[in-house]
């Protein structure tokens, strides 16, 4: 595997288990983290999505693999791993109320005892521009918003309000059904707003595979498909859109792009059809720019990844 692509990976992937198509009840989730905590290519996963109304059966299910010293039938153990879980947590009442529950769950899992564990940012919908001032008040320093809003429309002005704050956009890239997937242009839109006002983001839902194509929407064998876009597809893209300035028609084009032959990886430059930037502008890019993508499914990116030759089981 070359240096371009595990740049491009690292901590790329939040766990979204808990919401569809995977849809797994809170024990499968938080199993299925831990497993990833544990595998070769735990370097590329990022946080765990939870909404706050689940925090207390997030608490229950996953305190016992949890990092720390706690008690099990009268002795201690060790938990796997050293590092508390990294939590991004949906707002899904009311913020005030959330960001209690949130403060609590962080008090409580910052006793080794308990299972160490920490809520570092938070994600809401906002429908209207004035909302994002007004939840800035209130979110404390230590958490991280990210702020959810159409991208079917000018989303310009959501953008411009979070320039200059301590907070990142985030873009619903596709769903259950195919009306959910916005389409090339309304993304290229999306990403050329947050380079043109220095804002982050993070992704969310239908990037489950590297290249844009045609695949099925659930899991299920008579499930429907629809053409989704590529995670690569859009990370790259938001890449070149910051750094060499692709405009809107060009950036749909990346978008748009179905041949994974049309991306070169090697380590030290990765490039789209001739538009290329090097590994340490990408990481830069990776760190302050284009930060995550929350997928129900951690293992099948990684699975594509391979059965193109683009991701192997041992780091350079």
């Amino acid at each position: 595997m070359n240096r371009t692509i595990e740049t491009l990976l690292t901590d790329l992937i939040d766990y979204a288990g808990l919401f569809p198509p995977a849809k797994l009840d809170m024990a499968k989730s938080v199993e299925a983290y831990n497993r990833a905590k544990v595998s070769e290519h735990e370097w590329a996963l990022g946080r765990f999505v939870c909404p706050a109304s689940r925090l207390a059966e997030f608490t229950k299910a996953a305190s016992p693999l949890l990092p720390g010293t706690f008690a099990t039938s009268g002795y201690r153990e060790q938990a796997r791993g050293s590092e508390p879980w990294r939590l991004s947590v949906l707002i899904d009442g009311e913020l005030g109320h959330d960001l209690d529950v949130i403060e609590a769950f962080n008090q409580h899992h910052d006793a080794e005892e308990h299972g160490q564990a920490v809520v570092d940012s938070v994600e809401m919908k906002v429908a209207d521009v004035n909302e994002i001032d007004e939840a800035l008040d209130e979110i404390p320093e230590d958490l991280f918003p990210y702020f959810e809003f159409p991208v079917n429309e000018d989303c310009r002005g959501f953008v411009a309000a979070l320039a200059g704050n301590q907070a990142a956009a985030k873009i619903r890239t596709g769903g259950v059904s195919s009306g959910a997937f916005p389409t090339p242009i309304e993304v290229a839109q999306f990403l050329c707003a947050c380079a043109a006002s220095d804002v982050p983001f993070k992704a969310t839902a239908g990037l489950h595979h590297p290249v844009r194509g045609r695949f099925r929407l659930t899991y299920e064998r008579d499930s429907a498909a629809c053409t989704m876009h590529g995670f690569i597809n859009v990370f790259l893209c938001a890449a070149l859109v910051r750094v060499k300035g692709l405009d809107v028609e060009r950036a749909e084009a990346v978008l748009q792009e179905e041949d994974p032959a049309a991306f070169k990886f090697s380590n030290e430059l990765v490039s789209w059809r001739g538009h290329g930037l090097g590994l340490m502008e990408l990481a830069k890019l990776r760190e302050t720019f284009a930060l995550s993508f929350g997928s129900c499914s951690f293992d099948e990116p990684l699975s594509d990844l391979r059965s193109i030759g683009w991701l192997s089981d041992t780091r350079p």
